[in-house]
């Protein structure tokens, strides 16, 4: 939906903003992020919206462009998008808003979204929440919405943590798809008796340890305790914390040696090539594969732990989507373009040429939806409980590099370290941030 008169400046018609507003802009540097418009023109030409975005992979970033591309043949305003790697833009995300941001920028629901609202570094998108609302669940509303209240995010598209495996290779060991812990343990002790690595594993970027310290702290201590925890409302001296990390020990023998040196994409290969039986990670996993490797992929939740949190089914299910800079240097643009990117034909476009996602809007067209990502939909339907990920659902500064990252990082290295004096150095870190 097209921004109203009254959103654009002056009262302006859509098709006399659209057609014929001049517009000015540099290029300035912030922290490494750049936020820029074109050049500035004069006559029927409009001035171009900015857009900040992580999606720097070849697949994703494709994906994008093809978004983009629909916006401006739609409403004829030209997009200026820059890219850069999701590591960095998170890295330095803090100093990119308190310059002079693009006028929206991707980012992520949950508390890495309410952290910068909180701040007034985002602007308020509540109206365009007006225009689709229709589009969305409650839950993506909730991720989308602040401490104030009103929401800061909007919801584009979502992917399950699962365990992941080929298909061709179980058939061909004659596995099959675990349901319990004890389950695990066995087909992992068979994967190593085979020659596999059973459970591939990389975390050199210092994150994707987090979601498997979420699946064990959801399927041992259940939703509402995990949240609460991330949130400081519980304590990780707390024994059931203790307990995930004990669960977690015994575990680690069947990962991949070297996890620490090792990044995401090639743990993921490793899987995708037959060296290893399977992988606990995000469905970004499959932009590893080709189209027929990732036609063989297959996916289960993780296996449940015999506690009663087990109902829930929870798992991870991070919400991607577009947040609005608190001074956007084209407001009515920019609000056509988010009501654009919150609807079904954009979410849809994105994971026709991404297939490792899917739409976050509960009306996007699935028909055209490859095998993956009907069972994307599948276990994330099933899902009882659904988390966003540990760095989402957390303050930022907790999470990071000098923060959860490491301190995961420490247990990974020495995994037979104590338990007692580790779990109270995450506390005191906690307890450090005020």
């Amino acid at each position: 939906m097209a921004p109203s008169a009254e959103d654009l400046p002056g009262g302006l018609t859509r098709r006399q903003f659209l057609g014929g507003v001049a517009g000015t802009a540099g290029l300035l540097a912030v922290g490494g992020l750049a936020a820029c418009s074109g050049p500035g023109a004069t006559g029927t030409a409009p001035p171009a919206l900015t857009l900040g975005s992580n999606y720097s992979d070849d697949v994703p970033r494709r994906a994008m462009q093809a978004v983009v591309d629909r916006f401006s043949e739609l409403t004829d305003v030209p997009v200026v998008v820059n890219t850069v790697a999701p590591q960095a833009f998170q890295d330095r995300i803090s100093a990119y808003l308190q310059g002079t941001p693009d006028d929206v920028f991707t980012w992520f629901g949950g508390q890495r979204m309410r952290f910068f609202a909180d701040q007034g570094l985002a602007g308020d998108v509540s109206g365009v929440w007006s225009s689709i609302a229709a589009h969305h669940t409650e839950a993506a509303r909730q991720a989308s919405t602040a401490s104030d209240g009103n929401q800061y995010l909007v919801p584009f598209i979502t992917y399950p943590w699962v365990m992941i495996y080929r298909q061709s290779v179980w058939r061909e060991m004659g596995y099959e798809q675990p349901a319990t812990l004890d389950e695990l343990v066995v087909l992992a002790e068979r994967m190593r008796a085979d020659g596999l690595v059973p459970l591939a594993f990389g975390n050199r970027e210092g994150w994707p340890a987090m979601g498997t310290f979420d699946i064990l702290n959801l399927r041992l201590n259940g939703h509402d305790f995990h949240l609460a925890l991330l949130e400081g409302r519980e304590q990780w001296t707390d024994k059931r914390v203790r307990r995930v990390f004990e669960t977690w020990r015994d575990l680690l023998p069947y990962h991949q040696a070297g996890a620490l040196g090792r990044t995401w994409q090639e743990a993921a290969r490793s899987m995708i090539a037959g060296e290893a039986g399977m992988i606990y990670l995000a469905t970004f996993a499959g932009e590893q594969a080709s189209e027929e490797e990732r036609d063989d992929l297959r996916l289960f939740h993780f296996p449940l732990l015999g506690t009663p949190y087990d109902d829930e089914l929870a798992l991870d299910a991070p919400i991607n989507g577009f947040m609005l800079s608190p001074r956007p240097a084209q407001p009515g643009a920019a609000r056509a373009f988010l009501e654009f990117v919150g609807g079904p034909e954009a979410q849809g476009i994105f994971v026709a040429q991404n297939p490792n996602r899917i739409a976050v809007a509960t009306d996007a067209d699935t028909s055209g939806y490859t095998s993956f990502q009907r069972q994307m939909a599948q276990v994330i339907g099933e899902a009882g409980r659904l988390a966003q990920f540990f760095d989402r659902d957390t303050r930022p500064d907790f999470a990071g590099a000098n923060g959860m990252q490491g301190l995961l990082g420490d247990f990974l290295h020495e995994p037979d370290l104590e338990l007692g004096p580790y779990l109270q150095r995450i506390q005191d870190f906690w307890d450090s941030l005020g």
